[in-house]
């Protein structure tokens, strides 16, 4: 996994796609705004029940266009039906794919409380210094799990 010495992102994502994304079985997610274009680390946040990061890709690709673009591009890899896509854009314009690379789910999930200073729960995605996190996949539990 690339390290940057800047930022990263950490992106809240309900815990079944959370858990899909880090094993590598979606590999696209869709969101209604893109993130900075120096990020290409991602922390995957699961959100409750989990509330833990439980792994982490790189961003290959990101791609824009309307949300009928996206899903015909990438519908399948992201393991939402049509109609929930379709909801979760509504009337916008604008649909953002994050297409995954290199996968690595945590062998233990880190608590935000472990960070200094601890990152506020972020309600889509927020960025984080890279100092911050470190190599998380790598922090108390033994490295990630590589999908």
């Amino acid at each position: 996994m690339t390290r940057s010495d800047g930022r990263v992102a950490l992106l809240s994502v309900h815990p079944v796609y959370a858990a899909a994304l880090v094993a590598g079985r979606k590999t696209v997610e869709f969101r209604k705004r893109r993130l900075a274009p120096d990020i290409s680390r991602v922390l995957v946040y699961a959100t409750a029940p989990s509330q833990h990061v439980i792994g982490e890709f790189e961003v290959a690709e990101t791609v824009e266009g309307t949300p009928a673009e996206i899903w015909a591009r990438f519908g399948s890899a992201g393991l939402i039906g049509e109609q929930d896509f379709h909801s979760y854009y509504g009337d916008r314009q604008t649909a953002v794919a994050l297409v995954a690379a290199h996968p690595l789910r945590y062998a233990v999930p880190i608590a935000l409380a472990s960070w200094t200073p601890a990152p506020a729960i972020p309600q889509s995605f927020c960025y984080l210094s890279a100092a911050t996190v470190g190599d998380a996949g790598t922090a108390p539990g033994g490295p990630g799990v590589r999908s």
